[in-house]
């Protein structure tokens, strides 16, 4: 089963099992994994055999300028996984967001150190008349950006278009959401495998799977246990597996590619 916002990634998802394996039944729903106990429910599935969740933006998203995803090439400033089912942009959330708040998503989502002068320069350009491209974006990311900050690290941009892309498609709250739910659906001795692409994810992913690995949260003075509360998870990736280098020499967006894996302990 193959659960993707992005209408147009199912249906290539679908084509490509069908020509590769014929004889597979596959079942493609069309949502978001913050909903994946309505999906599995209508599904009609009782229970998982494994997980695997790869998060974030997909190359064709990337490459399809259109999307607004890339601060490489102009496109309207949009960043709507689901544009179907999605209403507010990333141009709504530049025009019309107060600095404050404007600071807060830059620096928080995107990692950004320079979160409040970039969006001093956002409010301040807006004034004149709204940002509506990704070009007009990066330019004044750029602008904001002191020039000796801006001599490594890659694209200035990249971090508050990271940042953007998060807070349109609230992809934080849907990973969270989506990890407990994929932890009860679950079955005893199924795998869950996360593949993350910035420290955000990975952070949630690392403290999610900790916690349901914990058992008992009595405190350590405590003569017996009294919460009751057993572990769920075994970890099996103490620390989250990363590519190698002949990967990224073919494959230069893995990366930044985190993969950690848990599996589900007994009921008993």
């Amino acid at each position: 089963m193959g659960i993707d916002q992005d209408e147009s990634a199912l249906q290539v998802a679908s084509a490509r099992i069908k020509e590769e394996h014929p004889d597979l039944s596959f079942i493609a729903l069309h949502g978001n994994f913050a909903a994946l106990d309505d999906l599995l429910v209508k599904a009609e599935l009782p229970g998982i055999d494994a997980f695997l969740f790869d998060l974030g933006v997909s190359s064709p998203q990337l490459d399809v300028v259109n999307r607004g995803f890339s601060y490489a090439r102009e496109a309207p400033l949009d960043m709507r996984m689901d544009p179907g089912n999605q209403t507010i942009t990333a141009a709504e959330i530049i025009n019309t967001t107060n600095e404050a708040d404007l600071t807060w998503i830059i620096r928080t989502y995107g990692e950004e150190r320079w979160a409040s002068r970039i969006a001093a320069f956002i409010v301040k350009a807006r004034e004149k008349q709204p940002i509506r491209t990704t070009t007009e974006l990066t330019e004044l990311i750029k602008a904001a950006i002191p020039a000796s900050a801006r001599r490594t690290g890659g694209n200035p941009a990249k971090r508050s278009f990271q940042a953007l892309r998060i807070a349109v498609n609230a992809e934080l709250d849907a990973l969270r959401s989506g990890l407990e739910a994929a932890l009860r659906w679950l079955n005893p001795a199924g795998r869950i495998a996360v593949i993350s692409y910035h420290s955000l994810e990975d952070r949630i992913v690392k403290e999610t799977f900790a916690q349901a690995a914990r058992g008992c949260t009595c405190p350590p003075e405590a003569p017996v246990c009294t919460c009751g509360q057993k572990p769920i998870l075994k970890i099996l990736t103490k620390k989250p597996l990363v590519t190698g280098e002949e990967e990224r020499e073919y494959n230069p967006r893995s990366a930044s590619a985190k993969l950690r894996v848990a599996i589900k302990t007994g009921t008993e």
